[in-house]
């Protein structure tokens, strides 16, 4: 019999931290409309960077809501081949920024594109510990804007305000000897959830056949997979005031299974995230955003069930 149970982190600073914003924001005069998201995908491409989502969103908002606030709105998610895999190995949950999202957005009526990126500070408080390797992340992700964009303006977003709820959401499922057979299973049921939820999911990523430089040596690891999963109304309604939570988006789900233990763990950044970073308090917004905790909860407990 396989034991189930939840486990949920509420992490919300990070001892000695000084309180700042969450988000790097680097504006851009785009009047000529040269800068696309493809110029900033093949600048952290050529700095060692995988892409795992580049989603143009425009489309889609057009097609389920019939208008849209933006010329561009791409929700770009990658990581630093090297970096993250000396987290990951080291810090099993980091795994919820592997990978990590860009927002790249440009208002119908602005000459200016921006783009939106996580803090080392912010990460470090949402996985409830600091780490080098999470600042040699950021000064890698600085330095490629700085070098593809050095007349950018570049500032710290507002002062984030304190997280009504958990950060990061942990699921972890106990198994046997047989624990392939339940990852197929479990695997199965997730990915069976999204679509009646609203939820897709855009990117997947093996990061342990990245880690086991294609299973040519060991890792920590039996398995360690990342989805990339999304819902249109949250990025929708987030973005209509807050577009910089972009960064949040696709959220990515990590599930692991450690070599010797006997659990399957998943985990996700929860919408409290977006809501203390961005500085979300309207009503309808945070309805969205909890509305897709509930579910996203719900998918992950009844595939455990």
């Amino acid at each position: 019999m396989r034991l189930i149970w939840i486990a949920i982190f509420v992490v919300l600073s990070i001892s000695g931290a000084v309180a700042k914003g969450d988000f790097h924001l680097f504006d851009i005069q785009n009047a000529d409309a040269k800068v696309t998201p493809e110029v900033i995908v093949k600048a952290f491409e050529a700095s060692g960077y995988e892409i795992a989502v580049n989603s143009e969103m425009n489309k889609p908002f057009k097609i389920q809501f019939q208008q849209t606030n933006f010329k561009i709105f791409t929700l770009l998610t990658l990581f630093h081949t090297e970096f993250s895999q000396e987290l990951v190995k080291k810090h099993a949950n980091a795994g919820i920024f592997v990978p990590m999202g860009v927002g790249i957005y440009q208002g119908k009526n602005e000459d200016i594109l921006h783009v939106s990126i996580l803090t080392a500070q912010a990460q470090a408080k949402i996985l409830g510990f600091d780490d080098v390797i999470l600042h040699k992340i950021e000064e890698a992700n600085m330095a490629v804007m700085k070098k593809t964009f050095p007349k950018a303006k570049i500032s710290i977003s507002k002062d984030a305000i304190k997280a009504k709820g958990p950060l990061v959401t942990i699921f972890k499922m106990e198994v046997d000897e047989d624990w392939e057979e339940a990852k197929e299973e479990l695997q199965m049921m997730v990915e069976d959830g999204f679509k009646p939820y609203g939820f897709v999911m855009p990117g997947f990523t093996d990061f342990n056949y990245i880690m086991t430089k294609e299973e040519t040596i060991e890792s920590p690891y039996d398995f360690y997979d990342t989805y990339s999963v999304c819902k249109l109304r949250v990025i929708y309604t987030v973005a209509k005031t807050r577009p910089e939570a972009a960064a949040f988006a696709p959220c990515t789900l990590m599930m692991y299974k450690k070599k010797g233990e006997d659990k399957i763990v998943m985990g996700f950044p929860g919408v409290y995230n977006w809501m203390s970073s961005a500085d979300i308090k309207d009503k309808e917004t945070s309805a969205v955003l909890m509305k897709a905790q509930i579910d996203f909860e719900t998918i992950l407990r009844e595939a455990t069930e």
